[in-house]
């Protein structure tokens, strides 16, 4: 009996260290969640004084508070942003400064343009005869800093189109950096005098530029309102009598309804309203008959449909004068004076 009491006081002193491991870890947990526990309650302490601290805002307004539900996210933002650039834009405009800027913007993407390898290099240009390379470039605004990417040829061709030389022209783009312009021409078809002025027309009436230039000194001269667009017909016609063409300085439009024609000797022609050809084909007839042109003379009325009027010059008229007062005959002696 010694014996078995022994043998269970032996085991139960071998498990007692063991039964306080165990208590002593069981309250190390408990005592650090209760840390734990306190310091998260000491936090969300702190930041409930911390919304107390903050004044309570009022109530927004009902269409902000619906914007502000309804509207996309950043959308304050983006609306910020676009009210600076449209601040910037107004100040770029009301400055005078939107072509510059323009041009900048323009200058920028070309430059990266050319250096990505789109740099105009060949131009050709066919059709000009008036206009030079560099003229028929300038015309349709293409410089040295423009590139092929982004050239609009379409604005090239209808500024080409607007100038009055061009009637026509057609704008290629050939990539990486070619650039071909097929343009016709008008033709410099008379100079026309009106107000004082002196301008170059096509034979549409077209003025191309001021008179300037001696080279369009042999063109036919028309003067008057008017006949810009009438000298194409008129001129067309005179040129059937080249006996009257080769002696007219200019053809002169008169109240936009008839014609007359001034020569070289200064004699005026004052043609009707109505079959002008007649008229002058009876004048060139006359010329050759009776050498009309050659007379002392310095005008004839063709007006009348009837009659053909001439005015003599004043030494022509006084001599008239006196060869009739010679032939007058002389008074007997004895009559009446």
């Amino acid at each position: 009996m010694d014996g078995e009491g022994s043998l269970v006081r032996s085991a139960q002193r071998s498990l007692r260290p063991q039964a306080d491991l165990k208590a002593a870890a069981i309250g190390a947990v408990v005592l650090l969640r209760e840390w734990f526990e306190q310091k998260r309650d000491e936090k969300r302490a702190r930041a409930k004084a911390k919304i107390k601290a903050v004044p309570e805002r009022e109530p927004p307004p009902r269409v902000v508070a619906l914007a502000e539900r309804y509207l996309p996210r950043r959308v304050g933002i983006s609306m910020t942003l676009l009210l600076l650039v449209a601040s910037a834009g107004f100040g770029v405009v009301k400055g005078g400064h939107l072509q510059d800027f323009i041009v900048a913007v323009s200058d920028a993407r070309n430059a990266l343009a050319n250096s990505a390898g789109f740099r105009i290099t060949t131009v050709a240009i066919n059709g000009r005869k008036q206009l030079t390379q560099d003229e028929i470039l300038a015309i349709g605004g293409v410089s040295g800093r423009s590139s092929l990417l982004f050239l609009d040829a379409e604005g090239v061709r209808d500024r080409l189109k607007a100038n009055p030389w061009i009637a026509d022209a057609t704008v290629l783009k050939l990539y990486p950096g070619q650039l071909q312009i097929d343009i016709t021409e008008r033709k410099a078809f008379a100079l026309w005098q009106a107000a004082g002025r002196l301008s170059v027309i096509a034979d549409d009436g077209a003025v191309l530029e001021p008179y300037v230039s001696r080279r369009f000194l042999t063109l036919p001269l028309v003067v008057g309102k008017g006949a810009d667009t009438r000298a194409r017909d008129f001129l067309a016609l005179l040129s059937r009598y080249p006996q009257v063409q080769q002696v007219t300085k200019a053809a002169i439009l008169i109240g936009e309804r008839r014609w007359n024609l001034r020569l070289k000797d200064g004699l005026d022609v004052r043609l009707p309203e109505q079959d002008v050809g007649n008229a002058l084909a009876a004048l060139s007839k006359l010329d050759k008959d009776e050498k009309l042109f050659s007379r002392d003379i310095v005008a004839v009325d063709m007006r009348l449909p009837d009659r053909l009027v001439v005015q003599l010059s004043d030494d022509a008229a006084k001599a008239r004068e006196e060869l009739f007062k010679d032939k007058k005959p002389k008074k007997k002696s004895g009559e009446p004076a």
